[in-house]
């Protein structure tokens, strides 16, 4: 019998079979690839090609301007100015952590939390954008911008781009109006884009005043423009040429603001006010439209907007003065005797008092076992409510205290819009504290007690106001009782000069003051300044009738013997008050100064308030001889340096020994 071969054997049927399979597999394998070859070339060959070629296409951001910021005769206070910043663009940029950020580290010299901020932002844009181009430094200085440029072959990722950067040519002048702008965080990205912004990692927004209260209506909209690049991302020009018109798509810039402040003023306010820190704001008694604000000391918008440190920072944060707190209207002081037009009002409104009540003072107010001292030691003797004013007797507002109780007043003080915010919505605010007894008997130990309403009469206690408000509520006795919202923008204008928008003067509350009430506290405030005894008599302008009041707000208390200024520390010094109304039968601005740790308002605020009332007409009288020509001519400053707390600590005026004390409050 013959025996059996490979193939009959069962090992062998299985091997052939195998074969078998094998090859149906390969066959089939081949029109598989053959089927997706036929659609990718052919099917869809469009489609791939375009998505593959956008693998190499570069969206370069064309970033636009940001609106310009103007006074009202059109001087340009914030502009935009040409800077290099430093990019780094993801999916470019090979072994960027282990290189190229510790290369260009070096080159900028980054310390390491700086380096790690930076790889961190680059590392999250890799998987969000990676084809962004994310800045890594604003504004190269010129040998930043020489090392980077001779190190550019080791860079791979990082280029250098011309943009706009933020010019502030006011510097620390109205720079808590101005604000300042930073680099956005995360939250607000996600924020902004989920609102219809377009911003991206690294972009600047505006922080505080202006720039952030205005910030969709300055920034403008971003162009693009597309580039085809290689795997480096250097431009490949053959293929760029073939993009064309549509590669490019322009910016629009951002719209300007118009703001109600003349920087001519605004300057006059700078050199008269005296004092290291403090506010001087005038505003229009007509429209709420402020025309110069001082808000000292402030900061540098360039320094914050740009490279600063964070030993720059700390110094900031140290200053004892705090530079970055808004006086006008995010601190509050007690108001002293400038509060007294409201005791007056409240007195007058009552009915139990008339102008012509007198009240005899002999040096201060009995009120059970304590004595209530007047600020001039040896009385006014009988005085009437215009004198009260005239000399800012503290005994007649001691009686109406006594007899009113504390909540009239309140009621008046709250009806022009003491302890709430005046709504200017620029800039932050503090409501301030117009107490009643109510507010005490939740907050005072032991609850409401008549002496209370005595301190409040006089601006004292726990009487608080911002200039801001201060400055509303004597516009509102000039106008004859309507409380305004201050503003600091009349308008928003294009690019070409046309008007966008118009803010209108608005009336906030219109509180009911008999004309025969106001015309008897104008005639204090007149008084007081303009005949001999009055607390700013001194002050007064030859050719301009003001109606003021001066005040000085205690900030310690006063000893069994009062210490005149220069024999106190500064910051136990009195804060030195000023608000006034001009022209007094007429008028059209109200002014007020305070002088913090100044000393006495008659001499310490009052002069620069007048000097800024004088400058108001005389500007006023300029411009109606030779109407001034809308213009856009960068500003230029012409201030000296602002004082410092060195300067004035010690120089501080004082009344001198021919000074009675009526002209030292």
């Amino acid at each position: 019998m013959t025996p059996p071969t490979l193939a009959e054997t069962t090992p062998g049927r299985d091997l052939k079979r195998r074969f078998v399979w094998v090859g149906l597999a390969m066959v089939a394998g081949m029109v598989a690839l053959a089927v997706q070859l036929y659609r990718l070339q052919i099917t869809q060959g469009e489609e791939y090609a375009a998505k593959s070629v956008a693998n190499f296409v570069k969206e370069v951001r064309l970033r636009a301007d940001r609106g310009l910021i103007k006074d009202r005769r059109g001087t340009i206070l914030v502009d935009s100015r040409p800077s290099f910043d430093a990019f780094v663009t993801p999916a470019f940029c090979t072994n960027c952590a282990v290189e190229v950020l510790p290369r260009l580290g070096e080159l900028l010299g980054w310390d390491e939390p700086t380096r790690k901020r930076v790889e961190d932002q680059v590392k999250q844009a890799r998987r969000t954008a990676p084809f962004q181009p994310l800045p890594v430094r604003i504004d190269l200085t010129r040998d930043e911008y020489d090392r980077i440029n001779a190190r550019r072959d080791m860079l791979d990722g990082v280029e250098v781009v011309p943009v706009p950067h933020r010019n502030y040519r006011t510097g620390s002048v109205i720079s808590h109006v101005l604000g300042y702008m930073n680099e956005i965080n995360l939250d607000e990205l996600e924020k902004l884009n989920s609102e219809g912004g377009h911003y991206a990692l690294g972009d600047y927004i505006g922080r505080r005043g202006l720039e952030r209260y205005f910030e969709t209506t300055l920034r403008g909209t971003d162009g693009v423009r597309k580039e085809v690049v290689n795997a480096r991302g250097k431009v490949i020009e053959e293929l760029q040429n073939k993009l064309g018109k549509d590669s490019v798509v322009s910016s629009r810039p951002g719209n300007n603001l118009v703001l109600s402040i003349d920087m001519r003023l605004q300057e006059e306010a700078e050199r008269a006010f005296p004092g290291a820190a403090g506010t001087v704001v005038v505003v229009d008694v007509k429209t709420g439209f402020i025309r110069a604000v001082v808000s000292r000391p402030g900061f540098d918008p360039n320094l914050l907007t740009g490279r600063i440190t964070p030993a720059q920072m700390a110094s900031l944060a140290k200053d004892p003065l705090q530079p970055m707190i808004n006086r006008l209207s995010a601190d509050h002081f007690s108001p002293g005797s400038t509060f007294k037009v409201i005791t007056a009002l409240a007195a007058y409104k009552s009915g139990l008092f008339r102008p012509e009540t007198v009240v005899n003072c002999p040096g201060g107010y009995r009120l059970g076992a304590r004595t209530w001292r007047c600020h001039k030691d040896s009385g006014h003797g009988p005085v009437n409510g215009k004198t009260a004013l005239q000399y800012s007797c503290d005994t007649w507002f001691y009686k109406v205290a006594d007899t009113l109780g504390l909540d009239p007043i309140a009621e008046m003080g709250k009806a022009l819009g003491l302890g709430s915010p005046t709504g200017i919505g620029v800039l932050a605010e503090v409501p301030g504290i117009m107490p009643s007894s109510e507010y005490h008997n939740k907050l005072s130990p032991g609850g409401y007690t008549k002496g209370m309403a005595l301190n409040s009469a006089i601006g004292q206690g726990d009487d608080n106001v911002t200039p801001l408000q201060l400055a509303m509520v004597y516009a509102a006795i000039a106008n004859g009782g309507s409380l305004l919202k201050p503003q600091l923008v009349e308008r928003v204008e294009g690019l070409d000069g046309e008007v966008v928008k118009n803010f209108e003067p608005q009336v906030v509350n219109k509180v009911n003051i008999p004309e025969a009430h106001r015309k008897a506290v104008m005639e204090g405030l007149i008084a007081t300044v303009n005949e001999p005894g009055g607390t700013a008599y001194r002050q007064r302008l030859k050719d301009i009738v003001v109606a003021g009041k001066t005040g000085t707000a205690q900030v310690a208390t006063i000893g069994a013997v009062r210490l005149k200024t220069h024999q106190m520390d500064f910051f136990q010094r009195d804060h030195a008050w000023f608000a006034a109304i001009a022209p007094a039968h007429e008028p059209e601005i109200a002014v007020v100064v305070i002088n913090e740790h100044g000393g006495h308002g008659g001499v310490d605020a009052a002069p620069a308030g007048m000097a800024v009332i004088q400058k108001y007409f005389d500007l006023k009288k300029e411009d109606a001889a030779n109407p001034p020509p809308r213009q856009n001519t960068p500003y230029v400053s012409t201030l000296p340096n602002a004082p410092s707390l060195d300067d004035v600590a010690l120089t501080r005026s004082t009344p001198g020994a021919g000074d009675d004390d009526a002209a030292a409050d």
